[in-house]
Order: C-alpha cells, then structure tokens, then sequence
C-alpha cells in the first residue's frame, strides 16, 4: 500500500463510514464492570453520529434471554436492529441493510459494544478478512473481565484495527473548525468522556539481570 492509501485507512468520512452497535443489552448491566460509563460513552459517539448522519447498525445477541438494547441508548434513528445467535454481527440480514445504506460495503466501520472479546472480536474479524477499515471506539467497548477486552483490543489492534477513543473518532469525523457542525460537535464534547480504566499492563515488568 502506498502512502496515500495507508493515510486514508486513519481518515473517517461521514458518507463513507458506518456505526456498528453490538449487543449493548439489558442483561448485561449487572455483570459488565463500568456499565454507567460504558453508557454514558456510547451516548456521546450515537448522538455524535446523529450529528453528522452516519448511519446506525444495531445488533441484540439472542434477546430472548439476553433482553433489549440497553434502555438508556436512543437507537431510534438506527437503519436496523438485527436479533442474532452468531457471535460477529455480520449476519445475512446486516448485510442485506448495508449493501442497501452503501450499494456494497461503507470504506469504514466504527464498531462498539460488548463483548469485545467476544461478538466485537468476530466481528472485526469478519469486517477485516472483507477489506473494510476497522475502528474500535475503546471506551464504548466492554468484556466481563477487563482484561478480556484490553488484550482483545491488542489482538485487534495487531490485525490492522484503529483502536481510539470515541472522542477521537468524533474530532476526525469532525475533521475541520469550520465544518457546519461544529458548534453542535463542540457542545456534545464539552462534556468529557468517562474514564473506563483502559489499558492495564499485560506484558511483565522488565528485570535487571544479574
């Protein structure tokens, strides 16, 4: 890849770029460490796509016993919400919606949701293997364990994933002061995002030798 294409896999375009939202449900909520700042997160990135028209993708892993999109999440502008058993997202119907949205495949997915070791990790891995440019929102990602999903995100992140935060992701998607939506961008990340306690240390320490 020359360099002006691998410059472009580090640039979102709201026209070519599609939200995934993977499994945020109701029965997770006591389990999920950080679940209120996990929330909060996702809430920023949803309403920051609103802004800007991305469209929304939504998926709900076997909501028979697992529940319903988290209710504190708006998804009401998504163009799908998808029941699924298979742990990636990229269902039949999902990609029926999108050769819809796109006429074929966005350039760019952001994914986010949980878990990240598991549905978020097929799911890259399906995006990826179909040519797609992968972006996890970090901290609108969430496993049971932490450190399931910080060496998920290192896993991703060594398979060609953009690993970034969500306020990242908006300020590229923003990518100018003088874009029409700044002021409204501006307003939504005035607020700062909520600390998720990312990256914890996963190689050992170094020792001197004797």
């Amino acid at each position: 890849m020359g360099r002006a294409g691998a410059l472009s896999l580090y640039r979102l375009r709201p026209n070519k770029t599609l939200f995934m939202l993977c499994d945020v449900q109701e029965k997770f909520k006591p389990v999920m460490p950080l679940w209120s700042d996990l929330i909060e997160n996702i809430k920023k990135l949803l309403a920051a796509g609103k802004i800007f028209n991305v469209p929304l993708v939504v998926t709900e892993q076997y909501p028979e016993k697992l529940g319903k999109t988290a209710a504190e999440l708006d998804i009401k502008h998504a163009c799908a919400n998808i029941p699924k058993t298979k742990f990636s997202m990229i269902v039949p119907p999902v990609m029926n919606n999108i050769d819809d949205i796109f006429g074929g495949k966005p350039k760019s997915v952001v994914l986010f949701g949980v878990e990240t070791h598991v549905c978020i990790e097929h799911t890259a891995f399906d995006l990826i293997n179909n040519k797609v440019n992968v972006w996890l929102a970090a901290d609108c990602c969430a496993s049971r364990l932490n450190q399931d999903r910080d060496l998920a995100l290192e896993r991703l992140r060594d398979i060609g994933c953009i690993i970034a935060t969500s306020e990242s992701i908006i300020f590229n998607l923003l990518s100018d002061k003088n874009h029409k939506s700044f002021k409204d961008v501006a307003g939504l990340v005035k607020k700062t995002s909520r600390d998720v306690k990312l990256w914890r240390p996963t190689k050992a320490p170094a020792t001197d030798k004797k």
